[in-house]
């Protein structure tokens, strides 16, 4: 009714999607790639029991770099979503206007603060699934299985 034309309706929600959806491929892949990087070097070496301590600091320091792409990417998605700006034009200009460069990580910090729990958890969890699958099949598992355990 007319209850939900005033708060912008259901539509206002699906503002913003095309520039998320930009931002979560390269946000995904700096992750991974900074995940990947850093659990190799860090359970070089290291004792098996140590293991689930490599993921959860790999999985941190994954979450900050792809939160350099997430973070300005969802500042411009609540921003349209809010009805604040238009199209994703508006949204970038006028958050470079009114903030420059710096407004599009405004909650950068809250956002990784928020992430890397998550992550500490996750990981490990993914980790230990994906060797035990591996360990189940007798082999290493195909990318598409690495992908069901995560």
């Amino acid at each position: 009714g007319s209850r939900t034309r005033s708060w912008g309706g259901f539509g206002s929600v699906y503002r913003g999607l095309l520039g998320a959806a930009c931002g979560s491929a390269p946000g995904a892949a700096l992750f991974f790639s900074t995940y990947e990087r850093v659990k190799d070097a860090l359970m070089e070496g290291a004792d098996e029991e140590y293991h689930p301590l490599c993921y959860m600091a790999a999985s941190s320091c994954g979450e900050v770099v792809a939160c350099w792409i997430r973070v300005p990417t969802e500042n411009v998605k609540q921003k349209m979503q809010a009805g604040i700006y238009p199209t994703t034009r508006a949204a970038l200009n006028g958050i470079v206007g009114s903030k420059g460069w710096r407004g599009f990580y405004v909650g950068y910090g809250s956002t990784i603060m928020r992430e890397i729990p998550f992550s500490f958890i996750q990981f490990p969890i993914y980790e230990t699934l994906k060797k035990r699958g591996a360990q189940h099949r007798g082999r290493a598992l195909q990318p598409f299985e690495s992908a069901l355990c995560g």
